[in-house]
C-alpha cells in the first residue's frame, strides 16, 4: 500500500510541474538501462578472456554510446519506425537513430522502412475507407481440397497512396504478414516467434513524420541517420524527382538547424550518396553508401572500393556477413571485403544485429552466412561484435536491440 500511495503522490507532483508529464518524451539525460538481455548473452559465452572481460564490466554504469544505432528504432520488439521504438532505443543508449524515409502522396517525408510496407506494419487493412485506396486491395489466400496453400495471402498499401493527414490515423504495428490468411485480422497477424506483439497495442505505434522524428531525436539527445528509400512510384512523381526527393530530407535537417555532424544521411543508391557529396557538401562528408550485396559474389572488389573513395564517399555500410569470415581453425576473421575497405580508407558500419532470432539454431540466414557455422549458441553474438569492433574496425553497428552493442561498446570503451 505504501508502495502505491508514493506512487500516486508522485505522479501528482509531476503532474503539477510546468511542461512535465509522464507522456514526455525521455531527457537525453536519462539514465541509461539495459535491461536483462546483454547480461544473458555474455553469462551463455563460452568461457575465454573475452568473456571474463564483459562479465566484469557488470555492474556498469552505462552511458550513450554512438556505436550502438538504432536499427528502425528497437525493432526487435517496437514496432519499427515509431516513436515508442526509437524512445526504447534511446534508452538502451543507441546514440544514432535511424528514420527510413519516404513520402506520401502529398509528397510530404515520413519515417518507413519502404514505400510499400502500409500493409505490413500498420493497421491500415483494418481502416476500410483507407484500405480502399491501398495500390492492391488484400487479396484471401486459396487452397485446395487438402487444405495446401495454392496461393498466398497478398496486398500493397504504399505511402503515395495517401496523404499525410491519412498517414498519422495510422498506428504501427510489428511487421509481420500471415501468406495463409483468409481474412485482414488473420492477414495482420505472422509476427515472428521470436519477437513480440507486446508493444503494439492500439495506444502505441505512433508513427512519425521526418520532422517529427527530428524533433523527438534532438529532444533525445541522439544523433541522426535518415535512409533515403528508394520509391516504390515511378519518379518524378507529380512533378517530384529524385534530387528534390534528396534534397529536401537534407533540407528538413537544415530548416531544425540540426549540425550536419550530427547526420549521417544514408542510401543504396549511390546516385544520391553522391547528389549529397557535391551539392550538400557539409552532409555529404559523412553520407553513408549502404551496400546491398546478397551474396560474397555480389560484394564490390577493391578497385571499386577504392573508387567509392575517390569520389568522395567516406563511409560505406556492407550487411554484417560481408566483413566477417572464418579461418581454417573455424574462428571468425575479418574478411577480404572488410580488410579492402579499410585499404582503401573507407569507414564501416554495418547492420543487423539481433534480427537473425535463436542463433544456435544452426540457420541464421542472411546476416550471419558466413560465419553460420561458428554460431553454436546466443553468446556468439558477443564474439561477433568483438571481431568487427577489434578486428574489422567498424565505426558503428545497427541493432534491433540497441543493450546488446551498448553494452560490448561501454565495456570496450567505444
Amino acid at each position: 500500500m505504501r508502495s502505491h500511495l508514493t506512487m500516486i503522490a508522485c505522479a501528482a507532483i509531476t503532474a503539477a510541474l510546468p511542461g512535465i508529464s509522464a507522456a514526455a518524451p525521455a531527457s537525453h539525460k536519462q539514465n541509461i538501462q539495459l535491461g536483462p538481455r546483454p547480461f544473458f548473452l555474455v553469462n551463455d559465452m563460452e568461457e575465454s578472456k573475452l568473456k571474463k572481460k564483459l562479465q566484469k564490466c557488470a555492474k556498469g554504469p552505462f552511458k550513450k554510446t554512438d556505436f550502438s544505432i538504432g536499427h528502425r528504432g528497437a525493432a526487435l520488439q517496437f514496432p519499427e519506425h515509431t516513436r515508442e521504438s526509437y524512445e526504447a532505443a534511446a534508452r538502451m543508449g543507441a546514440g544514432i537513430l535511424e528514420c527510413d524515409v519516404t513520402f506520401t502522396r502529398d509528397k510530404e517525408l515520413v519515417c518507413r522502412h519502404a514505400q510499400n510496407d502500409l500493409h505490413t506494419t500498420t493497421n491500415i487493412l483494418a481502416i476500410p475507407e483507407l484500405a480502399a485506396k491501398c495500390t492492391k486491395p488484400f487479396t484471401p489466400a486459396t487452397f485446395d481440397a487438402e487444405g495446401n496453400l495454392l496461393t498466398p495471402a497478398t496486398a500493397e498499401c504504399r505511402t503515395s497512396d495517401i496523404t499525410l493527414a491519412e498517414f498519422k490515423t495510422l498506428r504501427g504495428k510489428m511487421d509481420a504478414s500471415n501468406p495463409r490468411a483468409k481474412t485482414v485480422v488473420e492477414y495482420m497477424g505472422g509476427t515472428a516467434d521470436f519477437r513480440t506483439d507486446l508493444y503494439a497495442g492500439p495506444t502505441s505505434g505512433t508513427l512519425l513524420t521526418h520532422k517529427e522524428s527530428i524533433e523527438l531525436f534532438k529532444k533525445l539527445g541522439v544523433k541522426m541517420t535518415p535512409e533515403l528509400k528508394a520509391p516504390s512510384v515511378a519518379m518524378p512523381f507529380d512533378g517530384f524527382s529524385q534530387e528534390d526527393f534528396a534534397q529536401k530530407m537534407i533540407d528538413e535537417y537544415k530548416e531544425a538547424g540540426v549540425s550536419p555532424k550530427k547526420v549521417y544521411a544514408q542510401s543504396f543508391s549511390i546516385d544520391d550518396v553522391l547528389y549529397w557529396v557535391r551539392y550538400e557538401p557539409a552532409f555529404g562528408k559523412q553520407a553513408v553508401y549502404l551496400d546491398d550485396a546478397e551474396t560474397v559474389a555480389d560484394l564490390p572488389d577493391a578497385a571499386t572500393l577504392a573508387n567509392y573513395k575517390a569520389m568522395g564517399i567516406n563511409i560505406v555500410a556492407p550487411p554484417t556477413f560481408a566483413l566477417l569470415d572464418l579461418d581454417a581453425d573455424g574462428n571468425i576473421v575479418p574478411s577480404e571485403y572488410a580488410r579492402n575497405a579499410k585499404d582503401a580508407g573507407l569507414d564501416i558500419i554495418t547492420w543487423t544485429l539481433e534480427r537473425s532470432g535463436i542463433l544456435a539454431d544452426g540457420n541464421n540466414g542472411f546476416y550471419f552466412q558466413t560465419v553460420d557455422s561458428a554460431l553454436k549458441r546466443e553468446g556468439d553474438v558477443m564474439k561477433v561484435l568483438d571481431v568487427l569492433a577489434k578486428d574489422v574496425g567498424v565505426i558503428g553497428v545497427f541493432s534491433d536491440w540497441a543493450a546488446t552493442v551498448t553494452y560490448y561498446a561501454n565495456c570496450k570503451g567505444l
